[in-house]
């Protein structure tokens, strides 16, 4: 599980959910939550939290361009790669975090990943949990 740590920075919610957007080193990240700040004490601006993604939920990129539907869009280098017959797991060094991203190998092969590159990772916003500290 990928884990970082940040500040909320705003909160939009509507009856049932909330998008959170929540500060870390400077990039903000957006998390979907099924609550609101009437219901979740933790969701309050200035709020410490830690946000929790899978592996397998982490996309890259290299040379994206265009525009693109995913909020959490950020750019790492490859500090190393495992790659099995059918899966590879990419580690990057994410603001001098490991950020780890498990793709298939044949995606590993096709994108012409090697330890380096730098390229960008990509999590869906609905895929970003939160937890407090």
């Amino acid at each position: 599980m990928n884990k970082l740590t940040g500040k909320i920075v705003a909160i939009e919610a509507s009856p049932h959910m909330s998008l959170v957007a929540i500060d870390v080193d400077g990039d903000v990240f957006s998390s979907i939550v099924l609550e609101t700040p009437s219901s979740a004490g933790y969701l309050k601006e200035g709020g410490q939290v830690t946000l929790l993604f899978k592996e397998t939920e982490v996309s890259i990129a290299k040379n994206l361009s265009g525009l693109i539907s995913l909020r959490n869009r950020f750019k790492a280098v490859i500090k190393g790669i495992d790659v099995s017959p059918v899966l590879s797991k990419i580690f990057l060094n994410y603001k001098n975090r490991e950020i780890v991203s498990v793709i298939t190998t044949r995606s590993t092969r096709k994108l012409g990943l090697v330890e380096g590159d730098l390229v960008e990772w990509l999590v869906k916003t609905n895929e970003v949990s939160l937890s407090t500290l």
